[in-house]
């Protein structure tokens, strides 16, 4: 029991280390896909949510390339990416990608996803208390605008963190990128160096290591870090800094004579787990190697107070999750949608199987309330004193993706960008093409401070909004919509791109036409689709009907 009782202490103290804990990623290597396409994916990203496409562009010798600040915000116009920091060199040729708060894919299929992670609290760093000046967001759209290659993009991004010093961006994390081609997937990690560090120091202003995903693995990071032991002479399999177990030994955080192994994981992450983490590790293993060990038990098995026993529930250590596994079954682009959009129902991390929402069935037992949510507001969770749990969708979301890259279609037609619009659990999933030259109005239109009818961010925004009303009967009526919806894509996929090879062949051009009219019309059907769904809810669920 005391056991137990230090591992909530240490979850409540340790949920101060890091401010954001919404990004899933998960990735699959081509032997382990379903298609044998490489895939990533990202959920719950940056709060600007529009997505548009940077062309490529020429630039003169000797130009330089501006550092961002504010890339994230969505209250700034399309294209001001903030604060400039600093520069570097340009190069010749940028290539053509798809910007937003977090950019994740390009012309050449390189694909990157992103999740802010933990780190020790001495290696926190901010504009205040140093000059480092390269963040994520901005260090991701420079390897899209440069390289077609992961392995490349992987050293490109650690150099600009060593050179111009990691700057935390979503709240005071390390982050970790998965960064894809369409052969090689790589987990990379970068973790600060603490304050007051300088370009003239001629320190490293970054610790980092990646590591590559063998082919017939997948893997999943939630806010945390995965990489373990690192073999640095490995280099078909890692890349590090050469600071990357110094700042440890250094730190006093590895002993190099104790004969332990020099565990990454353990070195720069705080030193204990936290179930925001653990909760995503535990249902990725138990929905996709569910037999490789006995995992914890977190099904509810009939008694509705389980989950919220501390004499039950505790928090294991994150040793027990590999870095990655081989699923027991061939993992598609459907499955991560499907993991994406995970409120653990029919586990004890379901906020929907809390015992308070119980009601009278009116035959002398207790049935869940059509009220009940999974999403519940802090309000709602004070009032009813609802325990929270951290679902993998969020309805506090902003809009994420699942990257398809395949390497026997051309590029503009390989690289297949399915995105949502704010909570996965309420939007459709919609195809942007590689070769896509433009991106449809209403997916490039938002303004978190005013309402637009011409943005679908709004208008799935307002249905998740409206699921308040009676969210079990009113998710259920967008599921009747929106899935059909996405089934006649999936349908549709090959025919689609079949008749964009015929053009491909004839005229590349042609066939990005073609795949940007067919994208653009199903995300302006997204924007009818909700919109009708608003108009529907609010009739069939209006309190004069009570």
């Amino acid at each position: 029991m005391f056991k137990k009782i230090i591992s909530i202490v240490l979850i409540l103290f340790l949920g101060l280390n890091i401010s954001s804990q919404a990004c899933t990623v998960i990735a699959v290597g081509k032997k382990a896909s379903a298609d044998g396409s490489n895939i990533i994916s990202h959920t719950d990203t940056g709060p600007d949510s529009r997505i548009f496409v940077v062309p490529a562009q020429t630039f003169k010798p000797g130009e330089k390339a501006a550092i961002y600040w504010g890339i994230q915000d969505a209250d700034r116009p399309l294209n001001d990416d903030g604060i400039i920091l600093g520069y570097i060199p340009q190069v010749e040729n940028t290539f053509k990608y798809f910007q937003s708060a977090y950019s994740h894919v390009n012309e050449y299929q390189l694909g990157i996803g992103e999740s802010t992670t933990a780190q020790r609290n001495e290696l926190t760093c901010t504009r205040e208390n140093g000059k480092q000046i390269m963040t994520i967001e901005q260090a991701q759209i420079f390897a899209l605008q440069r390289y077609k290659n992961a392995r490349e993009a992987v050293q490109f991004i650690g150099d600009l963190m060593i050179e111009h010093g990691f700057l935390p961006s979503s709240g005071d994390g390390s982050e970790t990128l998965v960064i894809a081609d369409t052969e090689e997937i790589w987990v990379f990690e970068v973790f600060g160096v603490g304050a007051g560090w300088t370009p003239e120091s001629g320190k490293p202003g970054a610790i980092w290591a990646a590591q590559k995903l063998p082919e017939d693995q997948a893997t999943m990071i939630p806010n945390w870090s995965i990489i373990k032991e690192i073999n640095a002479d490995d280099t078909d399999n890692f890349m590090v800094s050469t600071n990357y177990m110094q700042e440890a030994i250094d730190r006093g955080w590895y002993d190099p004579t104790s004969g332990m192994p020099f565990i990454w994981q353990n070195a720069y992450a705080p030193t204990a787990a936290v179930e925001y983490a653990t909760s995503r590790f535990w249902l990725f293993h138990q929905t996709f190697v569910p037999n490789l060990k006995e995992w914890p038990n977190r099904f509810p098995e009939g008694d509705p107070y389980k989950g919220i026993s501390p004499y039950f529930q505790f928090v294991e250590p994150l040793s027990i999750y590999p870095f990655s596994v081989k699923p027991e079954e061939k993992i598609s682009v459907q499955d991560v949608m499907a993991f994406q959009r995970s409120t653990y129902e029919g586990t004890i991390y379901d906020m929907t199987y809390d015992p308070n929402w119980l009601v009278a069935d009116g035959k002398g037992g207790y049935a869940k309330s059509p009220l009940a949510t999974p999403f519940p507001s802090s309000d709602l969770r004070k009032l009813l004193k609802i325990t929270y749990r951290r679902p993998v969708a969020r309805h506090r979301g902003h809009y994420g993706m699942v990257l398809q890259l395949r390497g026997w279609l051309p590029n503009e037609i390989g690289g297949v960008y399915w995105v949502y619009l704010d909570n996965p659990y309420f939007s459709p999933y919609v195809p942007i093409y590689a070769g896509n030259l433009s991106v449809h109005d209403s997916y490039k239109t938002y303004d978190p401070n005013k309402y637009d009818e011409k943005s679908a961010r709004w208008a799935i925004d307002f249905v998740d909004n409206l699921a308040n009303l009676k969210f079990q009967n009113i998710a259920e009526d967008v599921r009747t919509v929106r899935t059909p919806f996405e089934d006649e894509m999936f349908k549709n996929q090959k025919a689609i791109e079949d008749e964009a090879m015929k053009l491909y062949k004839k005229k590349p051009k042609a066939a990005q036409e073609y795949l940007t009219n067919y994208t653009n019309g199903l995300m302006n059907d997204v924007t009818t689709m909700f919109l009708d769904l608003r108009n529907q809810i609010i009739t069939d669920y209006t309190n004069n009907h009570e």
